[in-house]
């Protein structure tokens, strides 16, 4: 499954984000964190374990089913007693959940983690970043493969003068991205799009913060204003 993929904050910068709020309330989410083993309810009862060791009032905590999903605001409303006791909520889900979280409460929120990338558990414990979610993408000409996370330069147009023996030149460890497309292309019988220009990306194809239309029955998809259709 796709996960977002968060890493916990130092507890020295968790301490300087709280500030003078002494009274903290705990949330956690029961999907990616969860399986990152960043935010879950053991992550969540270790916070509140810090928290107090460093005289802090933990008024309560919980672990949101999904906090990004729309259901939060019925999960919060269980617990908004100890809530309301809390001068700050301190979120222990990734950025979707905490911004979920800061649009239906009236109170400070404070993220504990660190949103890294979108990926994939390919292994124990191990997660690979799948999609950079750039809004221009080419994985039809690469065989499937994107060159934009695969590369550590993220190039588009074959690879660099590093590349030995189809290992990357930053992690020797690492197949290089263009030795993996070249052969996956080469198996299909494609090499013939190895030769394809990619041009400059238009990083204005949507303007920040991104807005997506979905077209209605019988009508064309519609664009934000100002945008730049790719």
């Amino acid at each position: 499954m796709i996960r977002s993929i968060t890493s916990q904050k130092s507890m020295e910068e968790i301490e300087r984000l709280l500030g003078d709020y002494n009274r903290v309330f705990i949330i956690g989410c029961g999907t990616c964190v969860t399986l990152c083993r960043t935010g879950g309810m053991p992550e969540v009862l270790q916070m509140k374990e810090k928290l107090e060791a460093a005289n802090r009032l933990v008024t309560g905590y919980m672990v949101l089913p999904v906090a990004c999903d729309e259901i939060t605001q019925e999960a919060l409303a269980a617990n908004q007693s100890a809530i309301s006791e809390a001068q700050v909520l301190l979120i222990m889900t990734c950025a979707f959940g905490v911004q979920t979280v800061a649009r239906r409460m009236d109170k400070i929120v404070i993220p504990a983690l660190d949103t890294l990338f979108i990926g994939k558990e390919r292994g124990l414990g191990e997660f690979h970043e799948v999609c950079r979610q750039c809004g221009a993408c080419i994985i039809g000409e690469t065989g499937g493969i994107c060159p934009v996370i695969t590369c550590h330069k993220g190039l588009v147009n074959g690879p660099c003068g590093g590349t030995k023996e189809g290992k990357c030149e930053i992690d020797p460890q690492k197949d290089c991205a263009w030795t993996l497309i070249y052969q996956r292309l080469k198996d299909m019988g494609r090499l013939d799009l190895m030769r394809r220009y990619q041009g400059p990306r238009n990083h204005q194809v949507v303007p920040r913060p991104g807005v997506f239309f979905v077209p209605q029955e019988g009508h064309a998809l519609s664009w934000p204003k100002g945008a730049t259709k790719p």
